[in-house]
């Protein structure tokens, strides 16, 4: 099947695809693995980073997940120039965040800004796995917390993509301390009678579990998303018994009621939109 998909993109014409025998060999193609099919990149971009033979959600970056959700033009950053001061002087971990930054094109591992979803304004943050594995530490805390305030200022609902491996120990109890940090920013968000809607990509995991990322008015999660605190050799070491199978899986999650939704991408926006309009109405009375 690869082998026919090669002679499919080798007999279009050269210029229209813009690319050379080498570029196919090297960064042009992906591995589902889940199906274990072989997958041209650009089919997988231009299907909402889903794979089209099995339905696989593949991890998006800030970048693309903004231009899917937004409505064109409508983003607009906020909280910009936050970066961490490496509280504790841990060896390399400026460097590391440096070639992040250049690599992915981000400042951090969350973009926050002001924007439209189906013509509604909203606050919108989402974390990227691909700056330090979405990891938590006092710079997204903080970018996160001035997101929720800018959202009571204006009076505007608030949606969280989270993705993360939890608490960035590069900073320690600083990193823990943003649990606590983003939590009595989201209670002053309900205490105002605000939406907040928490979307669970794969992996949400650790710190941001525990904090913000279950604390959604409304919780929706990706398909076959792995949502969980510890891993399941920890937990099963600490509690002494043998987990069900796919116990941290989002479908395993819905069953047992803690969350309200599981959405496919291609319907992440339409969703939104619409949750957004009924709250509109509803607060308008």
């Amino acid at each position: 099947m690869v082998i026919d998909k090669i002679r499919k993109i080798n007999n279009k014409d050269e210029k229209n695809l813009n690319f050379n025998a080498s570029d196919m060999l090297v960064g042009k193609w992906v591995k589902c693995d889940d199906c274990k099919e072989i997958l041209y990149k650009e089919e997988v971009h231009k299907n909402l980073g889903v794979c089209p033979n099995c339905g696989k959600h593949f991890r998006l970056s800030a970048r693309r997940r903004i231009k899917q959700i937004a409505d064109e033009g409508s983003f607009i950053e906020i909280a910009k120039g936050i970066k961490t001061k490496d509280p504790l002087q841990f060896e390399g971990y400026i460097k590391k965040l440096e070639l992040l930054e250049e690599k992915t094109q981000i400042e951090e591992a969350v973009t926050v800004g002001i924007c439209k979803i189906c013509n509604q304004e909203t606050i919108l943050c989402v974390m990227d796995g691909n700056f330090l594995m979405g990891s938590m530490g006092s710079a997204v805390g903080e970018k996160i917390t001035i997101a929720i305030e800018e959202a009571i200022k204006k009076r505007l609902p608030i949606i969280i993509f989270c993705v993360s491996g939890g608490a960035r120990m590069q900073e320690g109890i600083i990193s823990l301390m943003q649990m606590a940090k983003t939590s009595s920013a989201i209670a002053k968000l309900n205490k105002e009678k605000l939406l907040y809607i928490s979307v669970l990509t794969d992996p949400t995991t650790g710190g941001v579990t525990a904090s913000f990322a279950m604390l959604g008015d409304i919780i929706i999660a990706e398909p076959d998303a792995l949502i969980g605190f510890a891993g399941p050799r920890v937990i099963e070491q600490t509690i002494g018994q043998t987990l069900p199978e796919g116990f941290q899986k989002s479908e395993f999650l819905l069953e047992h009621g803690f969350i309200d939704m599981i959405v496919e991408r291609s319907n992440m926006r339409d969703t939104l939109g619409k949750i957004l309009k009924l709250h509109k109405k509803a607060a308008n009375g």
